[in-house]
């Protein structure tokens, strides 16, 4: 049983982060996925996992938006305990109450956008703040509408995702998810199963994002070209830990570890 007296119950001072994993582990079995990760994410700052496949950077994502349990650690967002709450003067597994309570600081976009098929671009963004936040219908399509503007889809706000093109489906789905107000977003893969044609479409509108919104983000992608263009930080994950990470350009340009060196130049070889 752990010792969660280890673990403060709120974070304090001056240079809190928006994002902290401590000590956090995920295991399936007897296969550890996630072991004692460390990683804090500083407000606004743009954090992006890249790692062969099996290393644990989608669970990182996972266990972030709480679809996943953690075994050991906490994890914190914007100081706030998200996988536990205060029980007793401890920190206890949060239940589901309290996860719902505080989730919504963070959104996510999949790979598969994920988008009502029934619904149009405009109703896929107001469902939400709707029946989550209990916005007034009128407040939440004008938020609707500016975040779909911003994206450049205003003009396909009463298309049903069937008449968009998968860069624009994407771009609908990070306007959903931004009419939230998150704190964090999360970005999973987001251009891997788009044509090549139209991946700058939504690399376009991230980069957008990353330059004049105050967010915090964490991207996973395989894609280094984009991962050097718009990271603050890049960490590549490798057996569950991050084996070494650094600024784009050291990381990118000078890797310090003997498994980034392999990773990189298998990418480079596949390109």
């Amino acid at each position: 049983m752990e010792d969660m007296s280890q673990y403060p119950l709120e974070l304090n001072g001056d240079d809190v982060p928006m994002v902290r994993f401590m000590n956090v582990s995920k295991r399936y079995g007897d296969l550890t996925v996630l072991d004692a990760l460390n990683l804090d994410i500083q407000q606004s700052e743009m954090v992006t996992v890249i790692g062969p496949s099996g290393s644990g950077k989608t669970t990182v994502l996972r266990m972030l938006m709480t679809l996943e349990k953690i075994n050991e650690g906490v994890i914190y967002v914007d100081g706030k305990p998200l996988t536990h709450m205060e029980k007793n003067g401890v920190l206890v597994p949060a239940s589901d109450s309290y996860i719902r309570s505080v989730k919504g600081d963070i959104g996510m976009c999949f790979q598969h956008f994920n988008l009502f098929p029934h619904m149009t671009a405009l109703q896929n963004c107001i469902e939400a703040p709707i029946h989550v936040l209990k916005m007034n219908k009128k407040e939440a399509i004008e938020r609707a509408e500016d975040m779909l503007e911003m994206v450049g889809l205003a003009d396909k706000k009463d298309q049903h995702p069937i008449r968009l093109s998968g860069g624009q489906q994407q771009r609908v789905a990070i306007a959903r998810a931004l009419c939230m107000r998150p704190k964090v977003m999360l970005l999973d893969e987001v251009t891997s199963a788009l044509d090549p044609e139209v991946i700058g479409e939504v690399t376009n509108v991230i980069k957008k994002l990353v330059a004049e919104h105050n967010l915090t983000m964490l991207m996973v992608t395989h894609q280094m070209g984009f991962a050097r263009d718009i990271s603050d930080r890049v960490c590549f994950f490798f057996d569950g830990k991050i084996e070494e990470q650094g600024t784009p350009t050291a990381l990118f340009d000078n890797p310090q570890r003997e498994r980034t060196q392999q990773f990189l130049s298998a990418v480079k070889s596949a390109d």
